[in-house]
């Protein structure tokens, strides 16, 4: 006996897959979303790191040339006060020599001496009005380079704004895609929300209305008893009756539902917590279950329905609605359930 219930324990961890892969697909399709809008996070980061790069050389150059114009300013400032005294120096200059003049023409007799002095301080009333010229033209050199200067900075001041308008319009972009990609989630639940209830509306049109078929929250429930044979797995004629009604409400259904909403059918069986006997063909619940829910979705398949849209799982007696241990709570324990949902 202890050999056999240790076969049964290790036969039972091969039926859990089934409903471990069912969980695991509706989780990959998640994160798929969930991949997509953090790589548009990613990508739109990356451009706006870029632009930050940008922002920090251009920075670095505004910097620079603010230096190279402080600079301009103090020798155009120099150059000024240097051409001040030249002119305050040519201005003596004149005054000495209308002097010299007056008293050229107060006495002949020192117009040698006075000559002499005229021309002396004619030479270098030319020298300084030379070195005022090139003043001047330095001058003017250094307000061409500052114009150009103030040209560099309001171009690079203008492309500071329109990088900084840039990255605000990323930042709206990446806002607004997260709000696009919540909004469609919500919209992809809403939109199988409705046509799982036009599934179920559709099966309470269709079906039979018995005390042995109904609905359980977002599941449609089949009592075992109206699809198979006490232990066995074989669709009984009123089981195949029902389950081709189901498989033509399906293949409706399907023609309305977009492709783009990634559906399958969900087909859970249960039992009640009697175990089977050693003589039986399966050696447990789970066998059974599984081997029900398999045998359901087998029988769709013939009926037409893609089989990438169904899904079977088995649960054992370990997923009772009903407690205890009455003939009562262990028919509604002994089901087959319908589930409309996503990958």
């Amino acid at each position: 006996m202890a050999l056999a219930r240790k076969g049964r324990s290790q036969r039972t961890v091969d039926y859990w897959p089934g409903f471990v892969d069912a969980l695991s697909t509706l989780l990959l399709s998640i994160m798929f979303l969930l991949c997509v809008f953090v790589l548009g996070q990613f990508l739109l980061s990356r451009e706006i790191s870029g632009k930050d790069d940008v922002l920090n050389r251009l920075n670095s150059q505004i910097n620079e040339l603010t230096q190279l114009l402080a600079l301009e300013k103090g020798g155009k400032q120099d150059l000024e006060d240097s051409l001040a005294n030249l002119q305050a120096s040519l201005a003596s200059s004149e005054g000495e020599r209308s002097r010299l003049q007056a008293l050229l023409e107060q006495g002949a007799g020192s117009s040698d001496t006075a000559n002499q002095q005229i021309g002396d301080l004619t030479g270098k009333l030319d020298e300084e009005k030379q070195v005022s010229a090139r003043a001047m033209s330095q001058i003017d050199l250094l307000n061409q380079q500052i114009a150009a200067l103030r040209s560099q900075i309001a171009a690079i001041e203008g492309a500071l704004q329109a990088s900084e308008a840039k990255d605000n319009a990323s930042q709206t972009k990446i806002a607004d895609l997260g709000r696009r990609l919540n909004v469609a989630l919500a919209q992809r639940v809403q939109e199988l929300n409705r046509y799982r209830s036009d599934f179920f509306g559709r099966l309470r049109e269709i079906l039979s209305d018995r005390e042995n078929i109904r609905i359980v929250g977002d599941r449609f429930v089949f009592q075992s008893e109206v699809l198979f044979p006490s232990g066995g797995n074989e669709l009984n004629p009123a089981g195949q009756e029902e389950m081709a009604k189901l498989a033509s409400a399906l293949l409706d259904l399907a023609k309305e539902i977009p492709s783009e909403i990634n559906w399958v059918l969900r087909v859970d069986g249960h039992t009640d917590n009697v175990p089977l006997s050693g003589n039986g063909r399966y050696a447990d619940n789970w066998e059974l279950s599984s081997a029900r829910a398999t045998s359901v979705v087998k029988f769709l398949i013939s009926k037409g329905v893609p089989a990438n849209r169904l899904v079977a799982a088995g649960f054992g007696e370990f997923q009772p609605i009903a407690e205890g241990d009455s003939p009562e709570s262990r028919s509604q324990n002994r089901r087959i359930e319908l589930k409309l949902t996503e990958k």
